[in-house]
C-alpha cells in the first residue's frame, strides 16, 4: 500500500497497490506490519458498513469521547463519497484543521482516521455504501459529535447536503458552548 501523509497529524491516505495479471487484480487494503511500521495503531474491534439511498447525504461529524476513543478506516465500496477528518485532539499540532478525500468505488483509496479525529462524509452518488474498520466499538453514551457547518472549522463541502439526520444538523457551534457535543 501506499501511505500519503494528509494536513491533519497521524491521517493517511492509504492506495491499495494492484497486482494486475489476465483475471483482473489482487491489491492489500490492510497489512499489520505496513501500518506498524508508520507508527499506526492496528487494532481491530469493528467493522460496519453504512448504506446510503441518496446523493447528498451527510452523516457526520462524530467521535467518541474518552476513553471510548476510536481509530477508523474507511473505504467506500459502492459509488462515491466526500471524507472529512476534523482533529479535535488538544495539543495536536493540526488542532482544529480538517482533511478531506474523494473515495470512490473505482479508486479503491482509504482513509485512515486517528483516534480523536471526528469523522463525516457526504455521498457523491446515490446508493453509495462505505465500510468502516474501528479499533473501539461503538459505545452509544460516548457518540459526540460537532456540526457539519460550523464555521469554526470552514469544512466546504462540494454539493449541497440534502439528507441529514436532525441529530447531525443541530449540533451547536463549537464557539458557542466553547467544545464538541453530544
Amino acid at each position: 500500500m501506499l501511505f500519503t501523509e494528509t494536513g491533519v497529524a497521524g491521517a493517511f491516505l492509504f492506495e491499495p497497490q494492484r497486482i494486475t495479471d489476465e483475471r483482473g487484480f489482487f491489491a492489500r487494503t490492510w497489512c499489520r506490519a505496513e501500518l506498524e511500521a508508520h507508527g499506526l495503531d492496528t487494532a481491530l474491534a469493528q467493522c460496519n458498513i453504512s448504506f446510503n439511498q441518496h446523493q447528498g447525504t451527510l452523516r457526520g461529524v462524530h467521535y467518541q469521547a474518552p476513553p471510548h476513543g476510536e481509530v477508523k478506516l474507511v473505504r467506500c465500496t459502492r459509488g462515491a463519497i466526500f471524507d472529512v477528518a476534523l482533529d479535535l485532539r488538544p495539543g495536536s499540532p493540526t488542532y482544529g484543521a480538517h482533511t478531506t478525500a474523494i473515495l470512490t468505488a473505482e479508486n479503491r483509496h482509504l482513509l485512515y482516521i486517528p483516534e480523536g479525529c471526528a469523522h463525516g462524509f457526504l455521498t457523491l452518488e446515490d446508493e453509495t455504501e462505505v465500510a468502516y474498520q474501528m479499533s473501539a466499538p461503538y459505545v452509544p453514551g460516548a457518540a459526540r459529535g460537532v456540526r457539519w457547518d460550523d464555521p469554526a472549522f470552514g469544512i466546504r463541502w462540494p454539493e449541497p447536503v440534502r439528507v441529514i439526520a436532525e441529530r447531525d444538523r443541530t449540533y451547536p457551534d463549537v464557539e458557542k458552548n466553547g467544545k464538541a457535543s453530544r
